[in-house]
């Protein structure tokens, strides 16, 4: 899918949780091209519906133009992830880990690399997605939107893991920012200098705060 320049009108209506047509109608200067800019932000994953006339937008949709291209694979798989739940807690994912099997990603493989948050949702990339979402159904999970396991379909490139997984956290946006934050604090050298977020001052300082104040207590620990 090719993202077309105009699309990024949408981005000078700032952030905020829930939008209406009409604010970005105001933008395009009609409702009908709104509508038109509307379908195709929601069929490359970056809004979504929420009600006639209201939407959402992920923050990475405020990301430069220039990497949207990058975000669109992750954006594409994490449009049709499913989510699965037993018992709605960590026993989820430590059952998932045994029974599928596949690339983690976001909270779970962020975590691993980074150790910045406590990680929420176990997001794992699977070959099959209809076998993955039957094993699971097999031993008992349910299909929701509240589940804690997460199958997403496998789309786009995986060469670099690291580099996939901070363009996803990147495309999910959300607490997700931070991850990505500090994967290119910590993993700088594995990433593509091309390739890069652009993230708020005040959160990169956070992140880097939070990091610091781990290292001295991992080195006061070692002491």
């Amino acid at each position: 899918m090719m993202l077309k320049p105009e699309l990024a009108i949408a981005q000078t209506i700032g952030e905020r949780p829930v939008y209406h047509v009409n604010d970005l109608s105001k933008t395009t200067g009609s409702r009908a091209t709104a509508y038109r800019i509307l379908s195709r932000l929601r069929e490359a994953g970056f809004a979504e519906h929420v009600r006639e006339g209201y939407f959402t937008l992920r923050s990475s949709l405020f990301q430069p133009f220039n990497l949207w291209q990058n975000l669109l694979p992750s954006l594409q798989a994490l449009k049709q992830g499913r989510f699965f739940g037993l018992s709605y807690n960590e026993n989820d994912v430590r059952l998932a880990r045994q029974i599928l099997k596949g690339i983690v990603t976001l909270d779970y493989r962020a975590y691993e690399i980074t150790k910045l948050q406590s990680p929420h949702l176990f997001s794992i990339y699977v070959d099959n997605h209809d076998q993955a979402a039957n094993m699971l159904k097999e031993c008992k999970f349910s299909e929701g939107t509240k589940g804690r396991v997460v199958i997403i379909p496998r789309i786009g490139e995986f060469g670099s893991e690291i580099q996939r997984v901070y363009l996803d956290c990147i495309a999910y946006g959300g607490r997700s920012l931070l991850d990505a934050i500090a994967i290119e604090i910590l993993h700088n050298e594995d990433l593509d200098p091309n390739i890069r977020g652009t993230f708020k001052t005040e959160d990169v300082l956070k992140v880097r705060e939070e990091l610091g104040a781990q290292s001295r207590t991992r080195s006061d620990q070692d002491n």
